[in-house]
């Protein structure tokens, strides 16, 4: 495990992959000054690395080479990282001894002009490229919000001239695409209205907050009695729009050290509006992928309001192994798995070995820093790939330490790292220029929302249950600084035959991202409320142009003409239920009709007011049903969905007014049914 080092004194960081010291480009940055050679640890062979990488940074050694902090934040000492480059060094034994298979992951280079075009792609908007004027295209565009439409139109326009530059095909103009008439317009920094639930703006008005007790919000942060600054995070205005309203001449705080204690961090909160909090599982798969359009033209958008480039990384796919239990893709190995528990969202090896260490390792002193035998956790693997699926392998016989070993091998050799590599050098550029935490919080969340489904859930269990080690801290001394540095390594690794301070700032700010997600995992899942607004309203808009289209249709005109007294019903999605015709009449305003196959009460009409919310109809169905409840309910938690109209499927917040919601999405229906696990 390698550090390239050029003779222009560049180092090049390399993202760290199970299989292969692959290089990332767009990650080199320059020394200022090298530590002396006669400092090298190449003469110093005989110290294991991790010490000889702390003596050459210590005052043992001549004095640490100046570095300009004016592009980076500053880094931490090396007794700070020593956790880190420990880690790293049992990384590298590991692979030197074989447990881990070497297997080439290679960044491209982009020729001018593909980064937009892969870009316009993952955004859900090829139409552009292919010229074709499709209706999912146009619903996206006439939902984005001006710093996003802003952030479309300069790479669209990136990519227009390059092409014009080769000589290819003609391309629309983009003023044909914004109805600008200069294809290059500047975007005046304005106060932002909110958008309220259904995607509609609403001029001059601000949103209201009400007092609310501590179950009305979302708390993430350091535990009670801790010296940390509380700030409030709101969803109802995208970042991107937040940051435009501050004037042009803002400057952000210039970059300063790390603090490792956990008071450094601020206390973020979370206020519910009237349509409540969603989770991510609480949304279809269908508008979760439109989500992921929203959230990479967002995160786009923020960094351009930030003034910082959005680096991208073009990884090669590797093909993994097609069975077993090492190396092999998430998505692969779900499937395998689904044939044995269908619906799993994440590996059941990986849920075994969480498993593990939840009963038996949370309380170890050391748990994931102290290293298992490096012998014992290779035969464990092999006996594991034998053994697993025929559940013949004994778990007794695997100390804590060594399943530690094995969770963190698992999580490095995956294929495809378990936090995707393609925007990982735009956060830590984020992170080495940004110094204020909740800007950092606003990407990183951006990011998760960018996540494959098959990540986002693996990363989620992992993240709860490093939590649960943190939370332990008392008796196995681990505390969110010493867990983060080393997870940080098995997660995105540098590597190298010398380190400086330089390269320790990329390893303390790797360390601070993960640290990021274990702290605030709660806020990082949830799906933010201007996101929702907008899936909403580009729902409408698909619906209306399917509308549009349907009356120029002659069958279609003949089959209303005969039909004319049948209301007209948007199609149903996937899990809506079909009620029987005396329940399908005209129902009133403010007056919804709620079902609930699993209850011996299936229906009920239930009257709106401004201080009903979801909880409010459960109760009132649980009592109805208290008598004689159904078998099928009972041992089951139930949750409101809103189905239908201008969403999928959405799991409603207990707390959700539903006045509002209804509101925001009438043409819904409204189901009680188990939460999706």
């Amino acid at each position: 495990m390698t550090m390239e080092m050029k003779d222009s004194g560049s180092v090049v960081l390399t993202a760290y992959h199970p299989h292969s010291p692959a290089r990332i480009p767009g990650m080199e940055q320059s020394f200022v000054q090298d530590i002396p050679s006669s400092h090298s640890p190449t003469s110093r062979k005989s110290l294991p690395r991790c010490r000889r990488v702390n003596r050459m940074l210590s005052n043992e050694s001549a004095p640490p080479p100046a570095f300009s902090r004016s592009n980076s934040q500053a880094s931490m000492d090396s007794t700070s990282m020593e956790d880190f480059w420990c880690e790293v060094e049992s990384i590298k034994e590991s692979s030197e001894d074989g447990s881990e298979e070497a297997t080439l992951l290679e960044f491209k280079p982009a020729d001018e002009g593909e980064l937009e075009a892969e870009w316009l792609q993952d955004v859900g908007l090829s139409t552009l490229i292919s010229g074709t004027e499709e209706e999912d295209g146009q619903a996206l565009l006439s939902t984005l919000t001006r710093t996003q439409a802003a952030a479309v139109q300069k790479r669209y326009n990136t990519y227009t001239q390059t092409l014009r530059k080769k000589n290819k095909h003609t391309v629309r103009d983009v003023r044909d695409i914004f109805g600008t008439n200069d294809s290059s317009p500047t975007f005046e920094t304005v106060p932002v209205s909110p958008v309220s639930s259904n995607g509609i703006q609403v001029p001059g008005q601000k949103p209201v907050w009400k007092s609310v007790s501590s179950n009305r919000c979302l708390d993430c942060g350091l535990d009670k009695g801790s010296p940390s600054v509380t700030e409030e995070l709101s969803y109802e205005v995208s970042f991107s729009e937040s940051i435009m309203v501050l004037s042009k001449t803002q400057e952000w705080p210039k970059p300063q050290r790390f603090k490792k204690e956990d008071s450094a961090l601020p206390k973020f909160i979370v206020r519910k509006s009237r349509f409540g909090l969603t989770e991510i599982g609480d949304l279809s798969p269908e508008d979760m992928k439109k989500i992921g359009y929203l959230s990479l033209i967002e995160l786009t958008a923020f960094y351009d309001a930030l003034g910082v480039e959005l680096k991208r990384n073009r990884a090669e796919r590797v093909r993994g192994r097609e069975n077993g239990l090492f190396g092999v893709p998430l998505s692969i190995l779900l499937e395998n798995d689904q044939k044995k528990v269908p619906g799993i969202k994440v590996p059941l090896i990986f849920q075994k070995l969480l498993l593990k260490l939840e009963e038996t390792g949370l309380e170890t002193e050391g748990i994931l820093r102290v290293p298992g035998s490096a012998s014992r956790v290779k035969n464990l693997h092999q006996e594991l790939e034998a053994k697993f699926y025929e559940d013949t392998f004994d778990w007794d016989q695997v100390r804590n330490n060594d399943a530690a070993g094995l969770l963190k091998m698992f999580i490095r050799e995956l294929p495809s790292p378990l936090f995707t590599v393609e925007y990982l050098p735009a956060f830590i550029t984020l992170v080495e220029k940004i110094s204020k935490i909740k800007l950092q919080l606003q990407a990183l969340h951006l990011l998760i929302m960018l996540l494959p489904e098959a990540n986002r859930d693996t990363a989620k269990a992992f993240l709860q249950f490093l939590k649960k080690v943190v939370a332990n801290e008392g008796k196995n001394k681990m505390n969110l600084w010493n867990v983060s540095m080393i997870v940080a390594p098995n997660l995105f690794i540098y590597k190298g035959k010398r380190a400086n301070q330089q390269e320790m700032q990329a390893a303390a700010t790797t360390a601070h991202i993960v640290r990021l997600l274990i702290r605030y995992q709660d806020i990082l899942w949830t799906v933010p409320s201007f996101l929702i607004s907008q899936v909403r309203k580009m729902n409408e808009a698909a619906m209306n142009n399917s509308k549009k289209q349907l009356m120029f249709d002659k069958g279609v005109r003949k089959l209303l003409r005969r039909k004319t007294m049948e209301r007209e019903r948007p199609e149903r999605p996937e899990g809506a239920v079909t009620f029987p015709p005396y329940l399908q009449s005209e129902i009133p305003e403010g007056v919804i009709r709620v079902y609930a196959p699993l209850h011996s009460k299936v229906s009920m009409a239930i009257q709106l007011n401004s201080q009903t919310k979801a909880k409010d109809i459960l109760a009132r169905f649980h009592c109805e049903n208290s008598r004689s409840s159904s078998q099928n309910a009972k041992g089951q938690i139930q949750s409101l969905h809103e189905i239908g109209g201008n969403i999928g499927q959405h799991c409603l917040d207990p707390d959700a007014y539903m006045l509002d919601v209804y509101r925001a999405n009438p043409q819904a229906e409204w189901v009680i049914k188990p939460k999706a696990s």
